[in-house]
């Protein structure tokens, strides 16, 4: 597929991370929770990070940034907008700013210029998604009155769970910036001819500040941020947002989906375990075989008559537009939206048509996201790094190729947008350095992780922070002359 014609071509032009050493393998968590490793291992991944005793969402999103302007040669001068993408922010006034005060102090202290005083600092907030949100804002920043400049947009979370939970398994930690301009050299983002959705799902995924109540904020303990989450509906909400979210690129773009599913050798999805970005894929492909030719449909039809299911009755499924919202009730949590889809669908995952259609599509990069867990809004932007550079030690990726990303957030609302390789692809992945922020972790016994888990100092860990940011302290005083009370202060460790 073509690239629309746009007055300036925008995208991204680097990516750089920071991921907390901190790392609990998901075997050693079955040992100590009674869990099925092989079931673990094949619906989550191998293993995730915690952040640590020192670090909180402005600091990862910092050394980030950091590294990203160090590894590109970015001129901070020329940075008229950084964007904060997050749901972990423990700030309801100040955002990027924080992220900006932290950086320029860095760059000042090592002689060079801050980032631009007229630099704008938005965060971004919708659940996963608004790491994408901001990219987006960016974009238009950049197409319109910041033109000529460059953006920042930061995506950074801290992905935890309440021990015992269905989700502890899927925790996560860590931060991806993107560099974004015209003419790009890794990436352009079609823009305009993407898909969008959303839909207010009432208990999908929350986060509501009642949830602090009782909590204390010190230096010895972190204020722990569990969602309220309703795991089974989540599933169904993710399917439902992403099919909405493709129907409307479809349709702006006049594609046949069966078709256009075929044109494509690489997609990047939101991944908040391994299995996630998997099943929504599938069930799309299986919507668009309905959307396709004759061969389509007869292929469609085979995993009904293996399933047992008469694809008319499927196909009235699918049209059926259900109203998902309406399942948030205790007692209909755990139906399907689309029951004869999910059937068909589990018929087509044991089928030799999945890997090709399905896996081999998302296999860029997806052997290191399964030691990363659930980033959040870093997800994304996250598997996008590994598979560039998987793409770039084997050669997979053509300049003018497109590729699929889907962006998700709970509550919900998803989208999709078109990526066309960019000429210079190789000499800008060359930068990332995504696998070398991977390779130095530290390993975390039961005790270790219980006590970074509820926010208490670890004892026995070896590590020294280095080239990134850490809380120095946490301010206490409330009085009526000066107060603090809450507001982390920031140190730069060289």
């Amino acid at each position: 597929m073509k690239q629309s014609r746009q007055s300036a071509r925008i995208g991204i032009s680097g990516l750089a991370a920071y991921i907390p050493p901190y790392r609990v393998w998901l075997e050693d968590w079955c040992d100590w929770t009674g869990q099925q490793w092989p079931k673990v291992r094949e619906v989550v991944g191998r293993s995730f990070r915690v952040r640590g005793p020192d670090q909180s969402v402005y600091t990862m999103a910092a050394t980030a940034v950091m590294r990203l302007i160090d590894q590109y040669d970015v001129d901070p001068t020329r940075i008229k907008f950084l964007g904060l993408g997050t749901e972990s922010s423990t700030d309801n006034s100040a955002g990027a700013i924080i992220v900006k005060g932290m950086v320029d102090r860095a760059l000042v202290a090592r002689g060079k210029p801050p980032i631009a005083r007229s630099c704008e600092v938005p965060e971004f907030k919708h659940a996963c998604l608004g790491g994408v949100y901001g990219m987006k804002g960016a974009i238009r920043h950049l197409a319109l009155d910041g033109a000529g400049g460059q953006a920042i947009v930061v995506c950074a979370d801290i992905a935890e769970y309440a021990r015992g939970s269905s989700g502890e398994p899927t925790q996560g930690a860590g931060a991806v910036a993107m560099l974004l301009e015209e003419e790009p050299t890794l990436a352009i983002v079609d823009l305009p001819r993407s898909g969008s959705a959303s839909d207010y799902r009432i208990m999908d995924f929350r986060k509501p500040m009642s949830r602090f109540c009782g909590q204390d904020r010190s230096e010895s303990h972190q204020v722990q941020d569990f969602p309220v989450f309703n795991g089974k509906y989540s599933t169904t909400c993710y399917i439902d947002e992403t099919l909405h979210a493709l129907t409307d690129m479809y349709d702006k773009r006049e594609l046949n989906p069966a078709d256009y599913f075929r044109s494509l050798r690489t997609v990047f999805m939101h991944r908040p375990y391994r299995r996630m970005p998997e099943t929504g894929w599938a069930v799309s492909y299986l919507f668009a075989l309905l959307q396709g030719r004759a061969d389509d449909r007869a292929e469609l039809a085979s995993y009904c008559y293996e399933a047992g299911i008469d694809p008319e009755q499927l196909r009235a499924e699918m049209h059926s537009q259900p109203i998902v919202a309406a399942l948030a009730e205790p007692d209909r949590l755990q139906h399907e939206a689309y029951p004869l889809t999910m059937a068909v669908y589990r018929v087509f995952r044991a089928s030799r048509h999945f890997r090709r259609e399905i896996l081999d599509r998302l296999a860029l990069g997806s052997d290191t996201m399964l030691d990363l867990g659930n980033l959040y809004t870093a997800a994304l932007p996250a598997w996008m790094a590994a598979g560039f550079e998987q793409a770039l030690d084997e050669d997979s990726l053509q300049a003018g190729e497109e590729i699929l990303t889907l962006g998700y957030g709970s509550g919900d609302a998803a989208e999709v947008i078109p990526f066309f390789v960019a000429d210079r692809w190789r000499e800008a992945t060359s930068r990332i350095g995504f696998g070398d922020t991977m390779e130095f972790a530290v390993d975390l016994n039961f005790e270790q992780y219980k006590a970074l888990h509820d926010g208490r100092q670890p004892t026995g860990l070896n590590y020294v922070p280095n080239n990134e940011f850490v809380i120095e302290h946490v301010g206490t005083t409330d009085e009526r002359h000066f107060t603090d009370l809450g507001i982390e202060y920031y140190r730069y460790v060289g």
